[in-house]
């Protein structure tokens, strides 16, 4: 297959902001490996298409370390990622990430499901105690999923304020002013030294004390490692989940026949997740998927990609792939299972993806069982998005419900 014409990327925003752009889904139709010319003019390519895309993030031919090699720039959400978990390759991914896989295994995630559903409850006591309409993605989306966060990594909830400012800024697309998310990530990382100091001075029962000890009887991390990857669970462990909650309410409202049979069958919560994973694209119109450099030349998609160029693996393209999802335009809970890529797959499968499921199962679990009636109080075309995201992050989504 002869190589196409680089075409430029990112590609227009889609008319509803949940949706990939009309681009992507022509491409993942006809052409699901691409050449595109990036905002800095350098090229790569573009994965749209579910079975290429799973290849490309779980063979080790493509790598994420060689994406961040010394002298190689990395833009927007990407400079997050330096010196952590994401920018690294087995072995070496391996062995650090063992350090925390304890903390996300199934039975201490399981075991916080009653905390996770109280604070879905607090939550929706304060938004019954205050006006209609009200906000559900600052006081409800939010509150949960950042509350969640500091539960587990030992955060004091009291800081949410300046860790949300912090992290907005952090998750910058390639528009954002380098300089800007620099200046988050030192506010941030100073903010997590300070809280790293106080565990090792009066250490608990959460993840940030015990990476600390791991830090301090192992070496197993070095002190910067260990800020950064605390940072990086505290920005990213509440941003994208609590506009997963916002973005899936907006768009089971436009399917108002599914949100009545999740009213109606709290029982199909669980697998409507997994489908609202699929269908919902969190990433911003400006967004640039995480690199990762061929180690070798490789065929993939029927072109050939020489050594050391980059690839683009873009999941949420994937996931609505017409050859691994029947009808994938249609959010369906009755779809068949199938692995979707929503966490990603493979070596850099995401950390806190039963983290995540639970927080969306009990926040959904609370809100249609507490407020049946709720739904939104403008039109979707109203809705209001931040500019500059790598992530769609919606200013703000007015709700209201009948008296309950």
């Amino acid at each position: 297959m002869n190589q196409p014409e680089a075409l430029r990327f990112p590609f227009p925003a889609a008319p509803v902001p949940y949706d990939p752009a009309l681009e992507i889904r022509q491409l993942t139709a006809k052409c699901p490996v691409t050449k595109v010319t990036l905002p800095n003019d350098t090229t790569a390519w573009l994965v749209t298409g579910y079975d290429q895309t799973r290849e490309v993030v779980i063979d080790q031919r493509y790598s994420r370390a060689l994406a961040y090699a010394p002298g190689r720039p990395v833009y927007g959400v990407e400079a997050m990622a330096a010196g952590t978990l994401n920018a690294m390759d087995p072995p070496e991914h391996s062995q650090y990430r063992k350090l925390v896989a304890g903390a996300f295994s199934d039975k201490r995630i399981q075991a916080l499901r009653p905390q996770v559903a109280k604070i879905v409850d607090n939550a929706i006591d304060a938004m019954l105690a205050g006006p209609r309409p009200a906000d559900l993605a600052h006081s409800f989306s939010l509150m949960v999923s950042a509350r969640v966060i500091c539960l587990l990594l030992g955060v004091p909830v009291a800081d949410i304020g300046k860790f949300s400012k912090w992290s907005n800024a952090m998750f910058g697309d390639w528009s954002r002013p380098p300089e800007r998310i620099a200046e988050a990530q030192a506010a941030i990382g100073g903010y997590m030294a300070g809280l790293i100091e106080q565990k090792r001075k009066a250490p608990g029962d959460d993840l940030i004390s015990v990476l600390t000890d791991a830090r301090d009887t192992g070496g197993k991390l070095t002190e910067d490692e260990l800020v950064r990857f605390c940072f990086v669970l505290l920005a990213g462990g509440h941003e994208t989940t609590a506009n997963m909650i916002s973005l899936s309410f907006a768009a089971l409202c436009q399917h108002p026949a599914e949100l009545d049979r999740m009213r109606a069958d709290p029982d199909l919560i669980p697998a409507a997740v997994e489908e609202l994973l699929r269908y919902v694209d969190i990433n911003g119109s400006g967004f640039v998927p995480f690199s990762r450099i061929t180690r070798e030349e490789v065929s993939l998609g029927g072109l050939t990609i020489p050594a050391g160029e980059a690839v683009l693996a873009w999941y949420q393209a994937a996931n609505r792939d017409p050859a691994a999802f029947g009808d994938p335009d249609r959010l369906d809970l009755d779809r068949p299972p199938r692995v979707h890529l929503g966490f990603g797959a493979g070596a850099h499968h995401c950390l806190g993806a039963q983290l995540a499921r639970i927080e969306l199962q009990e926040a959904f679990r609370g809100l249609l069982t507490r407020l049946p009636s709720l739904r939104m109080a403008i039109p979707m075309s109203d809705l209001e998005f931040r500019e500059g995201q790598s992530i769609t992050s919606i200013r703000e989504l007015p709700v209201t419900w009948d008296d309950v």
